[in-house]
């Protein structure tokens, strides 16, 4: 889905998440170094129901509760390895924030398809907007809606006799 390379990082997510966590008085567990390794073994976006529904496989051994995915990825947001990225049927998708670089979205509002991508004009004006008004700009989010090329196809026409009458 995605086209953007990960950037390099020097300190694995799993190890940051392992940071954040301490911070809280927490710890890395099991089940939740098993989460996290899933959520970034590609980048893909998710739902908790997907990743749930990735881990809840008692034959690999690495059956992890509803519960604790949903907790999980509530933490992974917070640590900031992950963010929420809005969808036209208002499921809560995830992706990578932690190791990609800054990018935009177009959302199909048909099929729900998210299409990533980078534009440094986008960048540039945001930057110089940000300027002339005094605001201090950390990063930003662009989500476009609209019909992606597949759903926008015209359907076939397959009763091209009857067009004749």
């Amino acid at each position: 889905m995605s086209e953007l390379a990960p950037k390099q990082v020097a300190v694995s997510p799993v190890e940051k998440f392992k940071e954040f966590l301490v911070t809280r008085g927490m710890r890395l567990t099991q089940e939740r170094d098993i989460i996290v390794r899933e959520i970034f073994s590609d980048h893909e976006h998710f739902d908790r129901d997907d990743i749930a529904s990735r881990l809840d496989k008692p034959q690999d051994g690495n059956r992890v509760s509803r519960a604790t995915v949903y907790r999980t990825v509530t933490q992974l947001e917070e640590a900031g390895l992950i963010r929420k990225v809005a969808r036209a049927n208002d499921r809560e998708v995830y992706e990578h924030d932690y190791g990609y670089p800054q990018h935009d979205h177009f959302i199909c509002q048909k099929c729900d398809k998210l299409i990533e991508f980078r534009n440094e004009e986008i960048s540039a004006i945001l930057e110089k907007v940000s300027l002339e008004m005094g605001f201090r700009m950390t990063g930003h989010r662009l989500e476009a809606h609209g019909i992606c090329s597949e759903c926008a196809k015209p359907p076939s026409r397959r009763h091209q006799k009857l067009d004749m009458i």
